[in-house]
């Protein structure tokens, strides 16, 4: 380990992720995703872990499934995860660990709409980061994408617990707020030196915003991209622009002042940002909810929106930033050169200021699209080509096949971890 947190070393630090969506309750018409059960990755860790390695990777954004190492409330089984932490361990990675990556285990009752649900997302979230300790690891991510969450469960009903409108959705802005600020308050009970990446999807919103039609609800999106980190960091007050909504769908005083006396700070601000999705198009006399649901067309606004996002959040919240995902869906070719494109314009971030400490190619093998969830296709039918290596069906299962793209990201990461450091 390092004698300062690598965060504040003034380098720009490589990382990769392994996709870890777990939505594990199924319901008719509907099957329970596990991106790592369908990549293998139960099986096939040790050597996930290894590419990761080999492909220059200091740190790896990676998650623990909950639903898997807590199957009854207060029953714990270590197993697996245990192993996976002595490789990390091992090969010298630093594992930035996500906690919560939409999954609620399936003894909860209502998932993110259970009344407990912040207590007991806290409760496991110091025993993860209690038992690892030892190996040195302090860096973790609360919730990842909590507003991507609170849409998915919480407005459009796609995910459980399926709560829908406003209300639904400030419901879930509450419950998944609360958990974040308890799970970083009780890590920084049990370990000496945390360090806490908060990490939410990039949004852009362009075109016809400013259409009478979509005028208050483009600017309201706007905001929301920021509602969850505002609240955890204590930023919403009556002076908010979003106070008048949540105080419309069910909040009250005792809600504004609890986020108000209990803020927590982010290390880092990690920011997500896929250039053929993050830039959402308004057009005037059409309307779209937005989402999985109901999409508006989209964008490729490149490194120009990518750049935004990071100096925006870099302003916004006073920390250094992040891009904790990205990458394009496409040919070796495509993705090359986006990372060739997006490395560069980070490096043109920092050299004008901006503070901008890690990259993060998401993810490292490719992963299966969140519409497997609705669908009885094979999983092969939505594999999305994003990963350093690309996942082949074989009779013995999916092999990881190497692709150009690591060798390339393994040249971006030497040549950062060789700048002298400022």
């Amino acid at each position: 380990m390092t004698s300062h947190p690598w965060h504040r070393d003034g380098r720009l630090h490589f990382a990769v992720g392994v996709e870890d969506t777990f939505v594990p309750q199924s319901r008719p018409g509907e099957r329970a995703i596990d991106e790592y059960a369908l990549t293998e990755h139960y099986e096939k860790w040790h050597g996930d872990l290894a590419l990761a390695s080999g492909a220059g990777a200091e740190l790896v954004r990676w998650g623990v499934p909950w639903h898997r190492i807590e199957p009854a409330l207060g029953q714990w089984d270590w197993s697996w995860l245990d192993r996976v932490m002595n490789r990390f361990a091992e090969l010298g990675l630093r594992p930035i660990v996500d906690l919560m990556h939409y999954g609620t285990p399936l003894w909860m009752e209502g998932q993110f709409a259970h009344p407990d649900y912040p207590k007991h997302v806290a409760e496991y979230s110091a025993v993860v980061a209690d038992r690892y300790a030892h190996l040195g690891f302090t860096d973790y991510t609360p919730v990842n994408e909590p507003m991507i969450h609170a849409l998915f469960s919480g407005e459009y009903a796609y995910w459980p617990p399926y709560l829908s409108g406003p209300e639904g959705l400030s419901t879930m802005v509450g419950q998944l707020a609360r958990g974040f600020v308890l799970a970083q308050r009780a890590i920084g009970d049990v370990l000496a030196d945390p360090v806490f990446v908060h990490v939410d999807a990039g949004m852009r919103f362009t075109g016809d915003t400013d259409a009478p039609e979509h005028r208050e609800h483009a600017a309201r999106l706007k905001e929301q991209v920021f509602l969850v980190e505002d609240l955890v960091t204590g930023r919403v007050d009556d002076a908010h622009p979003l106070a008048p909504f949540l105080r419309a769908n069910g909040w009250g005083d005792g809600d504004f002042a609890w986020f108000a006396e209990a803020p927590v700070r982010p290390d880092v601000v990690g920011v997500n940002y896929y250039p053929l999705h993050s830039t959402e198009v308004f057009e005037a006399g059409v309307f779209h909810t937005g989402g999985f649901p109901d999409p508006r067309p989209v964008r490729n606004d490149g490194t120009a929106g990518l750049v935004e996002l990071l100096r925006e959040a870099a302003d916004r919240y006073g920390a250094p930033v992040m891009l904790t995902e990205t990458c394009v869906t496409g040919s070796v070719e495509a993705r090359l050169a986006w990372l060739d494109e997006s490395v560069a314009a980070l490096h043109e971030l920092r050299e004008a200021g901006t503070d901008v400490v890690g990259y993060t190619w998401w993810p490292l093998f490719d992963m299966y699209e969140w519409t497997y969830r609705h669908s009885q296709e094979p999983r092969e039918a939505h594999r999305l080509t994003m990963g350093l290596w690309e996942l082949q069906e074989t009779p013995g299962g999916l092999d990881r096949v190497r692709t150009p793209i690591a060798d390339r990201f393994r040249l971006h990461a030497d040549h950062a971890a060789a700048q002298t450091i400022r």
